[in-house]
C-alpha cells in the first residue's frame, strides 16, 4: 500500500496516477509492494530528520528509510517540497516532473539501487529516466 502524508505543508500536491505508476515500477523490478509511506514536508522538517538520524547538518531533497523484507518493498520516504521546487528550477523541469523523479529515486533505493559512487549514480539516473518514461506513457 502506498500512503501519502503531509508534515508542515499544505496538501496541495497533485498525486493523480502516482500510486498506479509506482506499483507498475515495482513490478518491472521484480519486486512486490508492501507499505511505502511518502511524507512530504518542508526544508526545516527534513533538516531535523537529517540531523537527528543521519548526523548530517545539510538540506536535502529526500531521505529514505528502507524496511524492505526480501522482495517486498517497505519504507518511509521523506521529501522536502522546497528542495524539489529549487531543483526543478535548477534542472529546468516542472515541479511535478522533479517530484516524480525524487519519489521514484526513493523507490529505486528500496529496489537495491545505490548512488554513492559515480557508476552507481549513473545507473540510478538511467533507472529514474526509464521509470519516469513509464509515467508519461501511462498518462499521455
Amino acid at each position: 500500500m502506498i500512503n501519502f502524508f503531509f508534515e508542515d505543508i499544505p496538501e496541495t500536491i497533485a498525486l493523480t496516477g502516482i500510486e498506479t505508476w509506482i506499483h507498475k515500477v515495482v513490478i518491472t523490478e521484480s519486486k512486490t509492494l508492501g507499505d511505502i509511506n511518502f511524507i512530504f514536508c518542508n526544508d526545516a522538517y527534513l533538516l531535523n530528520i537529517n540531523q537527528q538520524f543521519l548526523d548530517h547538518d545539510t538540506y536535502t531533497d529526500i531521505i529514505s528509510f528502507d524496511n524492505t523484507l526480501g522482495n517486498q518493498l517497505n519504507g518511509d520516504i521523506f521529501i522536502s517540497i522546497e528542495r524539489v521546487h529549487e531543483n526543478a528550477k535548477l534542472f529546468k523541469v516542472s515541479d511535478e516532473v522533479e517530484l516524480r523523479r525524487v519519489m521514484i529515486h526513493g523507490v529505486l533505493h528500496f529496489c537495491g539501487y545505490k548512488d554513492k559512487t559515480e557508476k552507481e549514480s549513473n545507473l540510478m539516473r538511467l533507472k529514474e529516466d526509464e521509470k519516469l518514461a513509464m509515467f508519461h506513457v501511462e498518462h499521455s
